[in-house]
């Protein structure tokens, strides 16, 4: 018994002694790796230090202690962490490594760039922790270049290969020195930071509860601060596989867009800036965000950049202003909505319902601002068919005119591709000095086909109210015969055909409220393609094609004919009845004059006076070419010979009520 007691006991003792000294090698080997890793860092000709390791066999618990990385890289972050530890660490393989959480605690990075202008930026995170963790075991040097490009380059291609099921940070402070004079320098805190599942370059989610920032922004002796707070930032679904491609140093020919986030979403945005002005958001979403890496190059707008920090001459002016229509042209955006907007000034309150943005259009949506007379209303403004990158190809045409020489009809005019129209409704505005509104139902305003620079299709609607401004001494007549609003309602449109050659003007129709109606339809046939040009030269000498089709006019009779009568029997200082005889009588004698001319004449000239004899008829006219009339000819006609210019023309004339 004695014997089998002292067996246990010495086999005890040596599965003990087995124990600590495997779990020593065990730890012995950690240490190995650990200062493996921190020699690569060391052979690039950084500095890399660390003090106490352990490891724990039983749960696989690694610690390592006051970390100080330095590279000798000036461009990349120094790096300081008081403690690593790492729980249910793992080996696959030679390359990789695993572990059930990850905690960090106490970790400093200081960046300074010099590459532009000289920056420097230090974080402080009091604690990260990971769970389920995967990532490799050794780190690739980092790139030679001190390109901030090559930078990001590098820290995405680290990002893509490593996993974790959770990240989270509480609290990450950030501290930018932008350098003496310059703008920029502050501070950022970031609150409740959480990332899940990062799976090789793709984030599922990844959300903040707060971000507040305080940043200088003004001139050395005039210092103003703007500070801020950001609630409630989310982002959806990362992949940033497409900004790899991007960035990579040999050009990417991938000329299809690849989304880079599902959404970007915030609950709210407020900023306050001195003196007194203070803007809040109540909250915003981006949707389905896409880069096409064929034209995503921020590489090549840095390189445009003077690294002396010289002002660009013009001809660098346009090439930077290319690159950057390219960028747009390689980032898009399935539509965007900003929520309602306040804009607290010394001068008033402003307020925005809504800043709504698709592939289609822009639009802003229930605008209120002040104004000296009082506050502006606006139900909503829309630019149809925008393009951030035809607006900078526009831009960047202006920049290469003559220095001191105003831009080339054919540069401004190239606006018109930059947009499809633009919309205004439900606008309610104070009216100079009055206590009356101007107001604005709808002013709609499209275009398209373009010919080079200019439209042969387009559209123009307005529907308003404005008062009859008395100090205006051509609205006196409609002042006193008591008119104090005029309502207008335009529907103009224009279109040119080029397989026919057709020019129709149709529809054009005015409404003048209770004054009158007029519709018109005017045609041009054999119009060539080379009329639609800004050389007067050439305008010219295509017009002579030009023929004169047929010309349709309607005019209905609101009060109109009873407002001219008036006029007149003032003027004149007779009854009305009196004034409207007169005016009858003198439309019959001056169509005397020109009966001789047409055949038809006389019965335009009765049509007119039985329309100014009897109140609230609608005259008719309609003249169309007995021949092929040259518009360029019978231009020159009307000028010498109107009787004969008017005699190319059958004319139809009637009234009726």
């Amino acid at each position: 018994m004695k014997r089998i007691l002292i067996g246990l006991i010495v086999a005890a003792g040596l599965a003990a002694g087995g124990w600590f000294g495997f779990n020593l090698y065990a730890q012995h080997r950690a240490t190995s790796e650990v200062e493996a890793a921190f020699e690569q860092l060391r052979a690039g000709g950084g500095k890399a230090s660390h003090g106490k390791i352990g490891f724990e066999l039983a749960t696989r618990t690694l610690t390592i202690e006051d970390i100080n990385v330095e590279p000798a890289q000036p461009q990349l972050a120094n790096v300081k962490v008081a403690k690593v530890t790492a729980v249910g660490i793992r080996q696959p393989d030679e390359a990789h490594f695993s572990a059930d959480s990850i905690d960090v605690s106490g970790v400093e990075v200081a960046f300074t760039s010099t590459e532009r202008a000289k920056l420097k930026a230090n974080y402080k995170i009091p604690q990260i922790s990971a769970r389920d963790f995967s990532g490799p075991t050794r780190a690739d040097g980092p790139p030679l270049s001190g390109s901030i490009i090559d930078m990001y380059r590098f820290m995405l291609a680290k990002y893509a290969t490593v996993s974790a099921s959770s990240i989270a940070v509480p609290t990450l402070g950030v501290n930018v020195d932008a350098g003496t004079g310059n703008p920029g320098s502050g501070e950022y805190v970031y609150s409740g930071l959480s990332i899940q599942n990062v799976n090789r370059g793709q984030i599922e989610t990844a959300k903040t509860d707060r971000v507040t920032f305080a940043l200088e922004l003004g001139k050395p002796g005039k210092p103003t601060k703007m500070t801020g707070e950001l609630s409630g930032l989310a982002i959806y679904d990362v992949d940033a596989t497409p900004v790899r491609a991007a960035l990579d140093q040999q050009v990417s020919s991938d000329d299809n867009f690849h989304r880079i986030y599902r959404r970007i979403s915030a609950n709210s945005y407020v900023i306050t800036t001195a003196p007194g002005v203070r803007v809040q958001i109540d909250g915003f979403t981006f949707d389905d965000i896409a880069i096409r890496p064929s034209k995503f190059r921020p590489a090549e707008i840095i390189a445009l950049v003077p690294a002396d920090g010289s002002i660009l001459t013009p001809a660098q002016s346009h090439d930077m202003m290319e690159k950057v229509a390219d960028f747009f042209e390689g980032f898009q955006i399935g539509n965007a909505e900003i929520g309602k907007q306040t804009v607290e000034t010394p001068q008033g309150t402003g307020r925005l319902s809504a800043l709504k943005y698709d592939q289609d259009k822009i639009a802003l949506e229930g605008l209120e601002m002040p104004m000296p007379q009082g506050q502006l209303k606006m139900e909503r403004f829309a630019l149809k068919s925008f393009s951030a990158a035809k607006l900078m190809r526009w831009a960047a045409n202006l920049r290469l005119r003559t220095p001191g020489q105003p831009p080339s009809p054919d540069q401004v005019l190239g606006l018109f591709g930059v947009l499809e129209g633009a919309e205004i409704k439900g606008v309610v505005a104070p009216y100079k000095t009055t206590r009356q509104h101007f107001t604005v139902d709808t002013i709609s305003l499209s275009w398209g086909q373009l010919v080079g620079s200019i439209p042969s299709k387009a559209n123009l609607v307005v529907k308003m109210v404005t008062p009859t401004d008395p100090a205006n001494p051509a609205l006196q007549p409609l002042i006193m015969a008591g008119v104090d609003k005029l309502a207008i309602d335009l529907d103009l449109g224009a279109a040119w055909t080029e397989s026919s050659g057709a020019f129709a003007l149709a529809p054009a129709t005015i409404d003048l409220g209770n004054l009158a109606k007029a519709q018109a339809r005017l045609a041009f046939a054999n119009v060539p393609r080379g009329l639609f040009t800004t050389d007067p030269a050439q305008a010219m000498g295509q017009a002579a094609q030009v023929e004169t089709g047929t010309f349709e006019l309607s005019l209905r009779d609101s009060g109109v004919v009873d407002l001219v009568v008036a006029q007149f029997a003032r003027t004149q200082n007779v009854s009305r009845d009196a004034a409207r005889s007169a005016i009858v009588e003198m439309i019959r004698a001056q169509g005397e004059k020109i009966a001789g001319s047409s055949v038809d004449a006389g019965g335009a000239v009765d049509a007119l006076a039985g329309f100014v004899e009897t109140s609230g008829q609608t005259l008719t006219v309609k003249l169309t070419p007995r021949a092929k009339v040259p518009l360029m000819q019978l231009m020159q006609l009307s000028r010498s010979d109107p009787e004969s210019a008017l005699a190319q023309f059958k004319i139809e004339a009637s009234t009726g009520l």
